[in-house]
């Protein structure tokens, strides 16, 4: 997995700054008074420091924006970036200010003369998710070297209000790795194989091979990865860290590992981007690893549904009618609407095996979602109000984009079935709303449910804040936030 870049918090020791070589980060405001690192700086540089933030160019920038000042006389390090960064900075604003910092950063070390600044810790959590490469198969990889030394003045406080950051950045990472690796890296086998490793971090692992699915009955799964060579799996997490007894969060993953549209054969143009079908159970994985990172209080357990949707002479058809675990058949209309029938089976599993107090699930369901949200926020579907606004309300702390979307019985006449209980998929007209219409079919009474529909914003071709081109590891923060809010014991 790709390495977080090691940070470490010290207590500002001013005599040690003229001598530190790499990048100085320095913190301040348009007019604002330097503190008494920067004053430091300041004297060393002779006087440039202060010259560039009481300049007109510095006035011009805005928060969490870097100015350099490249090879500053009197001090070994090779350049001072001067972040305009207010010390009372909220938390969106001291990680821009990290963000800031990775960019310019390099691979040399940092030192950042943070002071007083109220959040050093969201600082670092900043840096580290943007210090993310995915370089793992390449020959020559440019490696992220440099480790980054935070001074302020309570250092112990900030290592620990980073330790839970860090396990958030861990997490993300390995959604990141997962949803970036190609398909004949990340299969099937290897994908469990992967989250089968994280029983070292005391998750109880189960994976549930082809016989073992077929005695369960979920055959809308396994008919999705019966035209490929790669086998069918469900890979079963459990973290409990609650109280005994208490039933667990549910979070489920579509895991299609690659998407060709089986029979339904998808264009050629773009079909390499179909290794990251399987962003669903990718976050599935992250957030499972970040809640055991941090030792959460809370029962929370995370199945994914691992298949590989390819055409062959055994691959599912169009018309085909399979029965699902809970009994219910469906008319396979379009192969490449897969993943709601890998989805169905797993949820009924979770809430049969489970019974658990809510079930979120997770999935690049519909190229409809991105139509209608583009790649700013993810489709959010919901049976129960007070889950939905704490989820939306977890998503907005993250920075984390998330929209809700409609539900309602008025959409079921689309996926309506001549000679099946429904069809797989309804038409173009509200995609990705008929597919969350399926979905919920498999919600037993009384289960608090959402569905998160991440199509536009599990990878994408463009920077976000915190990651760079490729998979954005979203999610694992909100949910790991809700999970702190909402489900876990004091």
């Amino acid at each position: 997995m790709t390495e977080l870049t090691p940070v470490t918090f010290v207590e500002t020791d001013i005599d040690t700054i003229a001598d530190q070589p790499g990048r100085i980060a320095v913190f301040a405001e348009p007019g604002g008074k330097l503190d008494k690192a920067g004053r430091r700086v300041n004297r060393l540089t002779k006087g440039a420091l202060l010259r560039l933030v009481e300049g007109n160019g510095f006035a011009e920038t805005k928060p969490g924006d870097v100015r350099t000042l490249a090879y500053p006389v009197g001090l070994a390090a090779e350049a001072v970036d001067v972040v305009h960064l207010p010390r009372n900075a909220d938390v969106d604003l001291a990680r821009r200010a990290g963000v800031a910092l990775a960019r310019v950063r390099g691979t040399t070390d940092v030192l950042a003369l943070a002071g007083t600044l109220r959040r050093p810790a969201e600082l670092a959590f900043g840096l580290v998710m943007r210090d993310y490469e995915f370089n793992a198969h390449k020959s020559a990889p440019s490696a992220r070297e440099g480790a980054v030394t935070i001074m302020c003045s309570k250092p112990d406080a900030a290592e620990a209000e980073a330790g839970p950051l860090m396990a958030i950045a861990e997490g993300a990472f390995m959604t990141r790795d997962l949803t970036n690796a190609p398909a004949n890296v990340l299969t099937t086998t290897a994908f469990a194989d992967q989250l089968s490793a994280m029983s070292e971090l005391g998750l109880k692992v189960d994976v549930l091979d082809e016989e073992e699915l077929a005695k369960l009955g979920m055959r809308t799964l396994l008919c999705v990865g019966q035209g490929s060579d790669s086998p069918s799996k469900v890979v079963v997490m459990r973290w409990d860290g609650g109280k005994k007894g208490d039933a667990p969060l549910a979070l489920v993953g579509k895991g299609v590992v690659f998407d060709t549209g089986g029979i339904s054969l998808k264009p050629g143009a773009g079909m390499e981007d179909m290794t990251m079908d399987m962003g669903g159970a990718g976050v599935v994985a992250g957030v499972m690893r970040a809640v055991a990172r941090r030792k959460a209080q809370a029962n929370v357990v995370g199945l994914v549904g691992l298949v590989e949707n390819m055409p062959s002479g055994n691959a599912v058809r169009p018309g085909d009618v399979i029965t699902s675990m809970k009994g219910d058949t469906v008319e396979v209309i379009n192969t490449d609407a897969e993943g709601r029938l890998v989805l169905c089976d797993v949820m009924w599993y979770a809430q049969d095996r489970f019974a658990p107090a809510a079930m979120i699930d997770l999935a690049t369901l519909t190229g409809a979602m991105i139509i209608a949200l583009g790649h700013e926020n993810a489709g959010v579907f919901s049976n129960d109000d007070d889950l939905c606004k704490d989820f939306l309300k977890a998503a907005a702390a993250e920075g984390e984009g998330a929209w809700r979307m409609p539900l309602g019985p008025s959409y079921d006449k689309l996926l309506k079935s001549r000679i099946a209980d429904m069809k797989n998929i309804g038409g173009r007209a509200a995609g990705s709303i008929t597919a969350a219409q399926f979905l919920q079919r498999f919600v037993k009474d009384g289960v608090p449910w959402i569905h998160l529909d991440i199509a536009g914003v599990a990878s994408v071709k463009s920077e976000t804040t915190l990651a760079p081109v490729g998979a954005t590891g979203w999610g694992v923060a909100t949910l790991n936030r809700l999970i702190s809010d909402r489900f876990e014991s004091s």
